[in-house]
């Protein structure tokens, strides 16, 4: 196997990248306003209806609970509206106290070790110029608590049944092994009662001027950027995990392809507190890919797109998806949220918060060859109870107490590391 996984250096002249990629991709498009338009009308028409199953139910995610995704008891309609929505709550994927105790437990280890005391601040500038009020995000990956949850049967199952939401069969074998998911460590988040955050701006993950400048994207996107867009499947998992990013020094990455972004609710959580919102359609990716090519945009720039940074969306470039975000139902604690790899997402503001807001962040990244590259890595920083390899160098759990190590490894998590 590769332990491996490839960097991609950012060109030097990627300004004059971007100006040669629009004059490329419009004369593929032709009519990219009619193109634009046609984008438009579907994203309005899917936002209309997400808006009405909001008045009616309360929020416009799909739920379904893990008692019935474990039993295989999901129906046909609740998949085509998962996918239809790009997003998921799985109630009670941990019981309410065990998510609770594991909130616990995640205090103690803090505790244990003085993390308050030896903190340093956030350790990158990710988010840009996003407003953003990022405290409350804690760098550690090493607890007992996140990692028996990213390596329990319950995480296992959840992750393998989203991962088969997406085809990722082909001619020649499968884009990815939808039954084995491996371990991608990332922070947990503690927010306080009483706090007040600005909370987090709309954007994507997993790649910026990535998606407009790499051969891979390029195929990811292709029926975009050929004007076939009523042929394009957000759910075709087809070159996705051949997609790399650019190696920018000292910012948050991805190394591993995601099928969905996911955390799971170490606390209640309770509408109107700060909580997730998304535009819940996956095909929103088209007008953020086609926007910069309209007119009005400066021909080198990508609608506010910079390197090492999250992909902002925006009230003045994409004004219709920024009017379409819904927000995630209330939560218990247990409970785990998802969302596809290409859904606009953001984190709400909040005033004196009411309750605890605490999650684990935990995804689904299904084995393929580029994510047990990174497992490799993932095993080495184990190990060594350093910061995963997509994540600054801040390296507080070294010489922690209690950390989880490799010998705690579970069936589910020596797989997830690729080492059986």
């Amino acid at each position: 196997m590769n332990t491996s996984f490839t960097s991609v250096t950012l060109p030097e002249d990627y300004k004059q990248n971007i100006v040669a990629m629009k004059r490329i991709l419009r004369e593929q498009i032709g009519d990219v306003e009619g193109l634009f338009r046609q984008v438009c009308d579907k994203i309005e028409a899917e936002l209309a209806a997400a808006r009405a199953e909001e008045q009616a139910n309360g929020s416009a995610w799909p739920e379904v609970n893990y008692t019935d995704l474990a039993a295989g008891n999901i129906s046909e309609q609740q998949i085509a509206h998962i996918k239809r929505r790009g997003c998921l709550v799985v109630r009670q994927t941990f019981s309410r106290d065990h998510a609770l105790a594991m909130d616990q437990s995640m205090l103690g280890y803090l505790d244990e070790n003085q993390f308050d005391e030896v903190y340093r601040g956030p350790g990158d500038n990710f988010f840009g110029s996003l407003e953003a009020s990022r405290p409350e995000i804690y760098p550690i990956y090493w607890s007992k608590a996140q990692m028996e949850a990213r390596q329990s049967q319950q995480m296992a199952t959840t992750q393998t049944f989203l991962n088969r939401l997406w085809t990722f069969q082909h001619a020649d074998g499968d884009w990815f092994n939808p039954e084995v998911n491996i371990i991608y460590p990332d922070r947990i988040r503690r927010r306080l009662p009483g706090t007040t955050s600005k909370g987090l701006g709309a954007h994507t993950d997993s790649g910026a001027l990535e998606r407009w400048l790499l051969p891979a994207y390029q195929k990811v996107f292709s029926k975009i950027f050929t004007n076939r867009f009523a042929e394009y499947d957000p759910w075709d998992a087809a070159y996705r995990p051949e997609v790399n990013e650019y190696d920018v020094d000292n910012t948050t990455k991805c190394s591993a392809f995601r099928t969905f972004q996911g955390w799971t609710a170490l606390s209640d959580m309770i509408a109107g507190q700060g909580l997730l919102h998304v535009v819940p359609v996956p095909e929103a990716m088209a007008y953020v890919l086609l926007r910069p090519l309209l007119d009005d945009v400066p021909e080198d720039e990508l609608c506010g797109v910079a390197p090492g940074r999250v992909l902002p969306v925006s009230e003045k470039w994409h004004p219709h998806l920024i009017a379409g975000l819904c927000s995630i139902p209330t939560l218990q604690a247990g409970d785990s949220v998802w969302w596809h790899c290409d859904v606009i997402h953001s984190v709400a503001p909040v005033e004196n918060q009411q309750g605890w807001g605490n999650v684990m962040y935990i995804p689904a990244a299904p084995a393929c060859t580029k994510n047990l590259a990174y497992a490799h890595s993932v095993r080495v920083a184990l190990e060594k109870g350093a910061s995963p390899a997509d994540f600054p160098r801040e390296d507080y759990e070294q010489t922690w107490q209690n950390r989880f190590q490799l010998s705690d490894l579970n069936a589910n998590g020596r797989r997830a590391l690729g080492m059986e």
